[in-house]
């Protein structure tokens, strides 16, 4: 049983995309996402979220599901646009400029 356990995660790894953002391309795209996510990734709208620090495969999750248009809560009028102005490349970049901040 434990084999098939440590078979099965070393697959779900092996499989995972690899993430490879470049932090300085995303910061020159991410300047647009300032306005609302703040300068510093911290929001300055209530009720934003921040993402300063935030999970990288998280947020290029997120940016690929607002593109997509299968992330359709609130914000979603506001990201789908701007999400779909990215490239995937862009994304990743932007989701390493974010996940970096400290």
């Amino acid at each position: 049983m434990k084999k098939v356990l440590t078979l099965a995660l070393l697959a779900t790894v092996m499989s995972a995309p690899a993430l490879a953002g470049d932090p300085a391309a995303g910061k020159a795209k991410a300047a647009i996402c300032a306005a609302c996510h703040g300068v510093d990734g911290i929001a300055v709208i209530p009720g934003y979220p921040n993402l300063k620090g935030q999970n990288e495969q998280y947020l290029v999750n997120s940016l690929k599901a607002y593109k997509n248009k299968e992330r359709t809560g609130g914000m979603a009028m506001l990201m789908q646009p701007q999400a779909s102005m990215l490239n995937d490349t862009d994304i990743a970049n932007v989701a390493a400029y974010f996940a970096q901040m400290k």
